[in-house]
This record gives structure tokens, C-alpha cells and sequence, in this order.
């Protein structure tokens, strides 16, 4: 009795508490009801927000990673109109990704260029004050701020190319204004790779005229020792010019050219190796490329862009032709000779290359017609020749044939000249193409010495197989060997020691430069 009575007791304290406190529990939602709303709310909007800022940075650092891949890490600026030059911001979604960036020094060294560009290009009024008094070249003491150098083609585009960057790489030394001589051969190849200005020489340019109407390198040092100021001077530094080759690089006839307010530069030679020779450039080298075996590669992807019309070529046949298969795989013949090497004997050595290096199976000429398996691998050869018939051979034999590995192998080559005609647009427009082509595929071989080939591989970022020089029939045990280095080999190097004044081997003295590994007397820049 007495535990039912506390127990009631207890209740009854219970609904008298409660009877307090509801009241007031009552009161105090109604009065905030609003802000324990706002606080509920507030979480909930945090969350979201949190979410939505992760999302954004994810988008952020996606689209970041896009734009450093599309200029190339800092190497080309996003100013130009896509429209005017579409492969500009579209290569990069054929490319693979380079693994060499631009250093910071080399960006700022073309961001300053590309300032010099502006201000001094044509019809700037220096330009016009400039080249109207340079047009009289007997006329000595021009004072101008603004110093040129005008390229001017010669040989194959190959050759063009590569002597393009050299001369290019020049100019940013010395502080010129680069100028290019594009006759009609040469028009709607490439884009315009300086921003607000334009590198083309105008056509009513006095320096259009016969080039051997200017005072030569031979007349300044040689005949008059550098004593008479000069304009314009025409620097000749093809390779068969020994004199002249063989001294460029000195300081003390760089000094001279410096006071020279335009120069006109011939060559069909890589000459970079020789800047790097010369003193007074040599730190600006080393800052520009710590990675001396991308000289080419940096310099020609900032420089070399496929016009629309050559870019519209290029995805035409990439998506026809090598979009879909698992391999791409560039082969490149250069002949020299066609008398010299039969035919059958370079397809056996170019067929041996491929499959001792895993690039092609071989085939079973046994059971030519065993079907291809459902799911396997298929592999494209992109064959680049001026001859038809080293596509034709190849692709006859892989498809009368079934490979071992039963891959599927196609043939494929764009073109056959069947002569080189560098003279002809639509032949350099085609050459460009092929050059592209070739940088975009998976594997590349090449042939020995050629500047078409260097090209290709320099811009694709590869280290190819190159083919073995040969004659007559015999096929060496090892047809072909892969490049150690990137960079374009300077076939015809100097020898010439400018202090000691005595012949000099330079790569006994330099660690960065070697000996050519098709080319026993060339000489390129390489990584130690």
C-alpha cells in the first residue's frame, strides 16, 4: 500500500512539471522557429556548397589541365582567333601529351620576342624607317632600334624546316626580328606563330630582290676586314660554303654582325649546334633548354602550325585512315639512289627492321587464307615515300599473307610524287601533311640522314628506328637502330677553333655535343 501511494505520488510531481514546462517549450518555438530553420538551413547549404565547391575545383583543375596541354604548357599563347588557325588549338587532341615542358627562362624569352615582333614588324614605323633606308645598302650609319633577319628557302621542305628553327633561335639570341621569304611554294603551309604581327616579308620589300646584288660575308671580313658599315649583308651558310660555315659561330665576327642592321640568311643546314658553340650565347642556350635534346621539339611546336587547309588534309586522313586501328606506325623512305639499292632489297631491310623491333608480325606464307580472329589488335603502316612502289610491296605482302600473330595489318600511303619538286605548293602541302602524320603515329621509322624525317620525329617527340645505309643486296644482320637523341643532326658541322685558330674535333671538347649516328661527320646536342 505504501508503494502505491509513492508511486502515484511521484506521477502526480511528474504531470505538474510538465504542466510548467510545456508551456514555455510551446512558447519558445513559436518565437524561434525561424532561426532553429536558418540553422537546419544553413547545414543543409554548407553541405551543399561544400559538394558544389569540390565539383568546381574538379572542373577547374580539369579545364586547367586542358589549357596547359593546349598551349603547351606556357609555350604558346591563347591570343591568336581559332578560326584563323584551327590546328593551333586543336593538335593537341591527336598528340599525345608531351613529356617536355618549356622551361620558365625559354617562355620568357618568347613572350619578349613576341613583344619585339610587334613593335618592330612590318609596316611599324620602325619597319618602314628601317628597311626604306636599308634599301639603299650602300648607305652606311642607319640608326634603328629594331635589327632583322630575313630567311629565305632553299631546298627541300625538310631542309626548309630545320634551318627555319635554327634561324629562328638566332634571332631571339640577337635580338632581331624574324622575317621569312615565302614565295608561292611556301604559301598556306603554316599559320602565323607570332601573335598581332606577321613574319611574312612583304612583297614589295626591296629584299625580294636577286640576293647576289647585296655585300656577302666574303666582302665584309675577308676582302674589306669589316671595316666598312654596312646595312644589309647577305650571310650564305649553306653547307657546300665552308668559309663561312666554318667561321659563324666566332665572337668576334658575331660582335661585327651585331652592328649590321638587316641580315639575309640562307642555309639549308640544322645550325643550332653552332649558337651553342658560340660564347656569347651559350647561357642563354643552357636557360632556354636545360633539356638540350628538345631544342627542335620546343621550337618547332611553337613555330609550325598546319594551316586550315593543310589541318583539313591532316584529319582527313586520320580518320579515315588511322583513328581506328590500335597501332599507328610511320615508316618513312628516303632513296637517295634508286640505281644504287634494288628495290626488293630496301623493302627486305625496311620488313626486317619492323619485326625484329616487335613493330610487325611476321607471316605465315603458308596459310595465306587463315581468317583474322574476332577480337584481335589491328595495326596501320603509314607509309611515306616518294615512290609508290614501297607501299604497294608492303601492302601486297601483309594482305596475300596472314601474320603469325593473325593481328591485322593495313597499308596505307598518301601520296607518291615519284620526284621531289620543292618548287610546287601542292607538293609542299602535301609534304607538311605527311610530316604531321608521321609525328602523330605510336612508332616511327625513318631513313638515314634525311631532314624530312628529322622533322617529323623532332615535332613528334621521338626517338626513331633509323634504317641502316646500304648498297647493293646484301642487308646488314642489324637493319636498323634507334636514335639515342631527339634533335636534327647538323650534317656539315665547322672545325674551325676561332682562339687557337687551328681545325678542333668540338665534341672532344663539348659534353654536350656528339657525332651523328646516321651521319659519321654531323654533329647534334644531346643530354649528358
Amino acid at each position: 500500500m505504501a508503494n502505491v501511494e509513492k508511486s502515484f505520488q511521484s506521477f502526480r510531481t511528474l504531470i505538474v512539471v510538465a504542466s510548467i514546462t510545456f508551456p514555455i517549450l510551446i512558447i519558445f518555438y513559436l518565437t524561434h522557429q525561424n532561426s532553429i530553420f536558418d540553422i537546419f538551413q544553413g547545414i543543409q547549404n554548407n553541405t551543399t556548397n561544400i559538394c558544389d565547391s569540390v565539383a568546381s575545383a574538379k572542373n577547374n583543375t580539369f579545364e586547367d589541365e586542358k589549357n596547359d596541354e593546349k598551349l603547351f604548357g606556357g609555350l604558346l599563347v591563347s591570343s591568336f582567333n581559332e578560326s584563323s588557325c584551327v590546328s593551333r588549338f586543336r593538335s593537341y587532341l591527336y598528340r599525345k601529351a608531351s613529356p617536355f615542358k618549356p622551361s620558365e627562362y625559354l617562355i620568357y624569352k618568347l613572350r619578349n620576342y613576341e613583344n619585339l615582333h610587334r613593335n618592330c614588324g612590318p609596316y611599324t614605323k620602325s619597319y618602314n624607317e628601317t628597311m626604306k633606308d636599308g634599301a639603299n645598302f650602300s648607305k652606311s650609319g642607319v640608326d634603328s632600334k629594331c635589327k632583322y633577319l630575313v630567311w629565305t628557302a632553299i631546298e627541300g621542305l625538310g631542309n626548309r624546316m630545320i634551318s627555319l628553327v635554327s634561324t629562328f633561335l638566332y634571332a631571339i639570341f640577337t635580338d632581331r626580328v624574324l622575317l621569312v621569304r615565302f614565295d608561292n611554294d611556301m604559301m598556306d603551309l603554316f599559320c602565323e606563330p607570332f601573335p598581332d604581327s606577321s613574319w611574312l616579308l612583304p612583297k614589295n620589300s626591296t629584299y625580294w630582290n636577286d640576293l647576289r646584288q647585296f655585300k656577302t660575308w666574303e666582302s665584309m671580313f675577308v676582302n674589306n676586314k669589316g671595316n666598312d658599315p654596312l646595312t644589309a649583308l647577305f650571310l650564305d651558310l649553306m653547307n657546300n660554303n665552308v668559309r663561312v660555315t666554318n667561321r659563324f659561330h666566332c665572337d668576334q665576327n658575331q660582335v661585327l654582325l651585331q652592328n649590321i642592321p638587316i641580315l639575309i640568311l640562307r642555309s639549308n643546314e640544322y645550325f643550332a649546334p653552332s649558337l651553342y658553340l658560340t660564347y656569347s650565347f651559350r647561357q642563354d642556350f643552357n636557360k632556354m633548354f636545360p633539356d638540350k635534346d628538345t631544342t627542335f621539339h620546343l621550337l618547332g611546336r611553337y613555330l609550325f602550325h598546319p594551316s586550315n587547309v593543310v589541318w583539313e588534309h591532316i584529319q582527313n586522313v586520320y580518320e579515315a585512315h588511322l583513328a581506328k586501328e590500335n597501332e599507328r606506325i610511320g615508316l618513312q623512305i628516303r632513296i637517295y639512289n634508286t640505281r644504287q639499292t634494288p628495290e626488293e632489297t630496301i623493302i627486305n631491310e625496311t620488313i626486317s627492321c619492323l619485326q625484329q623491333n616487335m613493330l610487325l608480325p611476321k607471316f605465315n606464307m603458308q596459310n595465306s587464307s587463315s581468317p583474322p580472329l574476332e577480337k584481335n589488335t589491328s595495326k596501320v603502316v603509314l607509309v611515306v615515300s616518294l615512290y609508290s612502289k614501297y607501299g604497294e610491296r608492303l601492302k601486297s605482302i601483309y594482305e596475300s599473307n596472314t601474320s603469325l600473330s593473325r593481328e591485322v595489318i593495313k597499308v596505307y600511303q598518301p601520296s607518291h610524287e615519284e620526284h621531289q619538286n620543292s618548287g610546287d605548293n601542292m607538293h609542299n602541302i602535301k609534304a607538311w601533311s605527311e610530316i604531321y602524320l608521321l609525328g602523330l603515329c605510336d612508332a616511327l621509322v625513318t631513313s638515314p640522314t634525311s631532314t624530312f624525317g628529322y622533322v617529323a620525329h623532332s615535332l613528334g617527340g621521338m626517338k626513331p628506328l633509323v634504317l641502316q645505309s646500304i648498297s647493293g643486296k646484301s642487308i646488314p644482320k642489324v637493319p636498323c637502330q634507334r636514335l639515342k637523341y631527339m634533335e636534327p643532326c647538323f650534317h656539315d658541322p665547322p672545325n674551325y677553333d676561332c682562339m687557337a685558330n687551328a681545325t678542333v674535333d668540338f665534341t672532344s671538347i663539348f659534353h654536350n655535343i656528339r657525332r651523328c649516328e646516321d651521319q659519321s661527320r654531323g654533329m647534334k646536342i644531346i643530354n649528358t
